[in-house]
């Protein structure tokens, strides 16, 4: 694709949600604002890489969405109403005479409020996603069904009942207040990151990675910044998100295999993005409203710094690890504890945390718990324990590159010539 093309995709990506919150905000009917947007993007996609940018991008895909909308609503005699309704809101002359970037683009950016929408409660977290990535992402469905290894007609299905969910419940463009806008904000927090941990490992596919997740999810995350630069826990989160994704260059060898953190070649390593997270978690950690977003950004910072594995401070992870546990029981940071205390009092005594963690039925038989277990009987010198628990951990991981790594391990151990 031409240097022109991934301009415009840029930008009409950075463009998408300030069009259809000004489109949601002037006629109210979220659904379908939403589909005429998607259709002024398809044809602003087509169009400017031929015919070169508008004066005014966004005031052009305001009035093309606009234009859109009344004809959706036109064709559907069902709808006469509405028709009537968005008349008297648009003048015919706004819709008819002007030219499309004529028309002054509002200075208000709704896409905050926009994320609280997406990320609406009623919804569950896949519909959450995928509603995220069209509305304020631009992202078609192909695109999301893609990354998410699932039928484009599945995915519209999903889109469409989340867009009719929050139609239904008569959820309007606003910013929450109070609690109510704290709790709001840490469920998109909660969405971003789980758009980026899809893209940084993919639960299932050949691949290990999904670049255009984990692209798209820091990017948002930016915006999200952006638009709350005084909350903490998403500059925290953008920190994580940074100095995470600078290992996915050296996380893959040459025929996609997987590479285990302490096998990787630093050197491939993002120093920008390193030196970027460093130093947003720098300035966030000492303003004293800690969060879990701050301190997994703070472990992975410590990770980034050390030249080589041996070098890595596990005293310093171990000590934020326990810091992590005080927000709340999570089995996932449980389990990363007990690697932590592995690496600082030996590998028994991170068995014995393992343990604990067999009773807990949300990671009981989970591919990463397994996986731990057969790495810590490894270093015990007990081999063929660890090839069953690696050929277990294999059976459960739906990642083929993950399943073939841990397969890999299993054979390496039972034959060691």
């Amino acid at each position: 694709m031409s240097t022109a093309h991934h301009d415009v995709e840029d930008l009409l990506r950075d463009l998408a949600p300030q069009v259809l919150g000004t489109l949601v905000r002037r006629y109210g009917a979220f659904d379908t604002c939403e589909d005429a947007v998607q259709e002024s993007l398809l044809a602003a996609a087509l169009q400017w890489p031929e015919t070169g940018l508008p004066n005014s991008p966004q005031s052009w895909l305001v009035t093309v969405a606009s234009r859109k909308l009344v004809d959706q609503v036109r064709s559907e005699a069902a709808r006469r109403r509405r028709e009537d309704a968005l008349a008297l809101a648009t003048p015919q002359s706004a819709l008819l005479a002007c030219a499309a970037d004529d028309m002054p683009a509002s200075d208000r950016d709704d896409s905050l409020a926009l994320l609280f929408l997406c990320c609406h409660p009623l919804l569950s977290a896949p519909s959450q996603i995928a509603l995220t990535l069209r509305a304020v992402g631009g992202l078609t469905t192909a695109q999301i069904a893609a990354a998410f290894l699932v039928p484009e007609a599945t995915m519209a299905q999903r889109i469409s009942r989340a867009k009719q969910a929050i139609k239904a419940a008569g959820a309007t463009l606003s910013l929450p207040e109070g609690s109510d806008g704290a709790e709001r904000l840490a469920a998109v927090r909660h969405v971003l990151y789980l758009i980026f941990n899809e893209g940084y490992t993919t639960t299932g596919g050949t691949d290990l990675t999904a670049p255009e997740l984990s692209a798209e999810a820091i990017r948002l995350t930016r915006l999200l910044h952006r638009l709350a630069p005084e909350d903490t826990e998403t500059a925290g989160l953008l920190a994580l998100m940074l100095l995470t994704d600078a290992r996915r260059p050296a996380r893959t060898g040459p025929h996609g295999e997987m590479v285990p953190l302490a096998e990787q070649d630093r050197g491939r390593w993002d120093r920008g993005l390193i030196a970027e997270g460093v130093d947003l978690i720098s300035h966030t950690l000492p303003r004293g409203q800690v969060g879990p977003y701050q301190l997994q950004a703070a472990i992975a910072a410590v990770h980034d710094e050390a030249a080589h594995a041996e070098a890595t401070d596990w005293p310093q992870i171990l000590a934020l690890y326990d810091l992590l546990e005080q927000f709340g029981p999570n089995p996932m940071v449980t389990l990363n504890r007990a690697i932590a205390v592995a690496m600082v009092q030996g590998p028994a005594a991170g068995l014995d945390l393992l343990a604990k963690l067999e009773s807990d039925k949300r990671l009981a038989h989970h591919h990463r718990l397994l996986a731990a277990r057969a790495h810590l009987l490894e270093e015990l010198g007990q081999h063929q324990a660890a090839a069953r628990a690696y050929r277990e951990a294999a059976a459960r991981t739906a990642s083929a590159p993950e399943r073939r790594h841990l397969t890999y391990r299993a054979n390496r151990l039972e034959n060691p010539a």
